[in-house]
């Protein structure tokens, strides 16, 4: 028996009584204020406020640009985002033995490819897999398969893989794909490695499965137990906002930075250094790490980068670097883990692939 959703609560016997607990335990508020997430959530919130209340001549170009993109970014976001929030709510309620019987072992190639393919088949915003990323470690997933998984699905939903393949054609789009899936499994085989080592910590969260454990009479209780309300849909959703508060603090200032550049840098500035070349390609990381950008709208924009600067491997880095240089990817693992060092360990272990596998691609479409 739980008290609300966090802890056991003992029995009037003084007994503790063993209990699955909430994800939204791990980020309870202890009694102080979230600055960083109210601050950047109001800024948000008067420049939508203003984009529709004050006329546009009456405000500075530069105060429009950043409320219109408020608008573009919230209006792209706001369905991944819930549907994330949703995922997380309902991995909150699937009981931890069954999320590992699912993904497989942790630290196990099978675990690895297990976690590859559900990055690539999940039809969700980079932000909504970022939410559901950071749900499976708490559920007890390895390092590497919450990397592999991350890693594995910046922009690879099925309705952005058919998307661009309309704009730059399957043959390029099946190598960005095998490409993703291949840096994925390999970061999180060295990702695991590492934890083995000693060099990264291992998750606290990681649980054994008992040999007689039936996955199956899980699921057919989880069925029965299930309720298709509108309340237990809006209580599902509630918990897995609360549970993702640290992603949706990390996505708001995302969005204050990226209209900020919007508004202040040139765009002329990031076109004309997207050539071909390894200073093209390290400004394209550089671009893709400072803006915030949603795989919905990274998926046009590596296209223009293909077609307008003739660089596929330049848009592939722009795909990948979502979640590999991305703060808001940094600090949020960052936070659910409680390790600078996981948190580094993303780009470290990701960033030199993206680059030999951009460079080539560069050289062959040449």
């Amino acid at each position: 028996m739980t008290d609300k959703c966090c802890g056991p609560r003992p029995p009037e016997g003084g007994q503790v009584v063993e209990a699955h607990t909430s994800a939204c335990c791990a980020d309870e508020p202890r009694g102080h204020l979230d600055w960083l997430l109210w601050i950047s959530l109001s800024v948000v919130a008067i420049l939508y406020c203003i984009y529709w209340v004050v006329d546009l001549n009456a405000m500075p170009e530069w105060l429009h640009h950043m409320s219109a993109g408020v608008v573009e970014l919230v209006h792209t976001m706001w369905w991944g985002v819930v549907a994330g929030a949703l995922f997380v709510g309902l991995l909150g309620r699937i009981p931890q033995e069954l999320v590992i019987k699912a993904l497989g072992r942790g630290g196990s190639k099978r675990g690895l490819f297990r976690a590859t393919l559900a990055g690539l088949f999940f039809d969700l915003c980079s932000h909504g897999i970022l939410m559901v990323g950071m749900q499976l470690y708490k559920r007890g997933a390895s390092i590497g398969q919450v990397m592999a998984f991350l890693i594995a699905s910046p922009w690879n939903s099925l309705s952005l893989t058919v998307i661009l393949i309309a704009l730059i054609g399957f043959w390029w789009t099946l190598l960005f794909i095998l490409c993703s899936a291949a840096i994925a499994l390999i970061s999180g085989y060295l990702a695991d490695r590492l934890v083995e080592q000693g060099k990264l910590p291992p998750n606290p969260n990681k649980v054994e499965l008992p040999e007689d454990y039936d996955w199956r009479t899980e699921v057919v209780g989880l069925w029965q137990r299930a309720e298709l309300t509108p309340t237990s849909i809006g209580s599902l959703l509630w918990e897995g906002i609360r549970g993702s508060q640290m992603v949706v603090r990390w996505l708001l200032v995302g969005i204050v930075l990226a209209v900020l550049v919007r508004a202040f840098v040139d765009p002329a500035v990031f076109q004309q250094w997207f050539g071909p070349s390894a200073l093209g390609l390290a400004a394209t990381l550089v671009a893709a790490t400072i803006l915030e950008v949603c795989s919905e709208g990274a998926t046009p924009l590596a296209a223009d980068i293909f077609s307008r600067a003739t660089a596929p491997g330049n848009a592939f880095a722009f795909l990948m670097a979502g979640v590999s240089t991305d703060y808001t990817e940094l600090m949020s693992i960052k936070d659910t883990t409680g390790s600078w060092k996981i948190g580094f360990a993303l780009p470290l272990l990701t960033l030199p692939q993206i680059i030999l596998v951009g460079l080539l691609m560069n050289g062959f479409g040449a």
